[in-house]
């Protein structure tokens, strides 16, 4: 079942008089299918964060239309069920974080016991429990960010939009938000969210659009990271002269030279006895690499190609 659907929504903002007029995202077609992950990643400018807010209701596309279950009712009718965390969250400084969490649960309709324990289950998974009485003024960035994730996910939505969730977040951090949103996807939980960490993107989602100016150049999914090709490896040797060009050749399946060195490609299963050949030749080994290529190198190649 589809959960969201942008059907050729297109948004222009008119920045003032006298200034040309800024297409933030054009025709976008986009579906993401309930209980699944979809990340959307682009470049500064691309239209990400304008997507976002098209879906949340909190701008009005100029054309098109966008579906929530298959309808084109209001995004009131789904607030109950939708957690959204922006990308430079604004917190009540004044409040607690005890007290900001309170206040979420009032306004979701919880009661009192509930907003408790899940509140405290939140704080404790992001290690936050201690500084729960502290004014969200004295929190760092970091903490701030996790406080927006429990202010996000305190009523259980089952729609879920991050803009940039693991922003100023330490190693630490991120890990813990990357394990709970891994839990949230194993819970059935829809999850869609931009972010410029790409490691997390590749690793998270089920699906990735790419934007560019703000159009959507590709959908991809977790197949696309991998050529055919990736039980092959490459040693990068020095320079082969010509007798042991000649010499290695029936070991391997390719020679390229390049300016200063040569790849050696080969089956990985080969790996034993071309290195034993390469040894014997005393020729240097200088690198190796496999035949992946990440989520990094094809949004360069899609970005680029644009």
């Amino acid at each position: 079942m589809l959960e969201i659907e942008f059907c050729d929504v297109s948004k222009v903002y008119n920045p003032g008089l006298f200034k040309p007029r800024v297409r933030a995202v054009s025709e976008l077609c986009l579906d993401v299918i309930q209980g699944e992950v979809f990340g959307l990643i682009g470049p500064n400018g691309a239209g990400k964060s304008t997507t976002i807010r098209l879906l949340l209701g909190l701008l009005r596309p100029d054309v098109g239309k966008i579906l929530y279950r298959g309808r084109t009712s209001e995004i009131r009718s789904i607030q109950g069920e939708l957690g959204y965390l922006p990308e430079t969250p604004y917190l009540y400084d004044h409040l607690t974080l005890e007290e900001l969490l309170a206040f979420c649960g009032r306004v979701s309709g919880l009661s009192p016991a509930i907003v408790a324990q899940r509140g405290v289950r939140l704080m404790d998974r992001l290690a936050i429990i201690d500084a729960r009485r502290r004014p969200l003024r004295t929190f760092s960035k970091g903490m701030l960010q996790r406080a927006g994730i429990c202010f996000a996910l305190l009523h259980d939505p089952s729609l879920i939009v991050l803009d940039e969730p693991m922003s100023g977040l330490d190693p630490v951090g991120r890990k813990m938000v990357f394990d709970l949103l891994t839990d949230l996807k194993q819970r059935g939980k829809t999850i869609f969210f931009c972010s410029h960490i790409l490691s997390d993107v590749e690793r998270l989602c089920d699906r990735i659009g790419i934007m560019n100016r703000g159009r959507l150049l590709q959908i991809v999914g977790r197949e696309s990271f991998v050529s055919k090709g990736r039980d092959m490896l490459h040693l990068e040797v020095e320079r082969l002269d010509e007798l042991q060009n000649r010499t290695l050749r029936p070991f391997v399946t390719a020679l390229d030279d390049e300016c200063s060195s040569t790849i050696v490609s080969f089956p990985a299963t080969d790996l034993p006895r071309v290195a034993d050949k390469v040894q014997s030749m005393g020729v240097k080994v200088l690198g190796s690499r496999n035949e992946r290529l990440s989520l990094e190198d094809l949004f360069m190649l899609t970005v680029k190609a644009d």
